[in-house]
């Protein structure tokens, strides 16, 4: 069992999800329950399943749950790219969040590694 609040890549993604809120305020009205409420539930769980992941009883579920964390920030990433291509956000805007979104991808794939062996 970890005590989530200091993982560094909980931290980070709690970061993002701070960031995404504040973007998802920013959008267009009318893609208020479309594309802006699948970004908000992308975002909330990866730091959600890190959380959970670390709550468990042992590193195998805590990998788990890591993989789980991984697919919805590719999720996010891919709706984040979206968003720019259709240009309801600018690149000035969304760059920064893809940076630490990748950041966060990387932290989770070293740890998933570390729990393979």
């Amino acid at each position: 069992m970890h005590d989530f609040q200091k993982l560094i890549i909980w931290q980070k993604s709690m970061e993002i999800t701070e960031d995404i809120y504040r973007l998802s305020a920013e959008l267009p009205k009318e893609k208020k329950y479309g594309l802006t409420s699948q970004i908000k539930r992308s975002a909330v769980s990866v730091p959600s399943n890190i959380a959970e992941g670390a709550g468990r009883n042992t590193d195998r579920e805590f990998k788990n749950f890591l993989g789980i964390a991984s697919g919805s920030a590719n999720e996010l990433l891919t709706q984040l790219i979206l968003s720019h291509r259709l240009d309801l956000v600018s690149e000035k805007v969304v760059e920064p969040i893809l940076s630490k979104l990748i950041e966060v991808q990387k932290i989770n794939y070293s740890l998933i590694k570390k729990f393979t062996k």
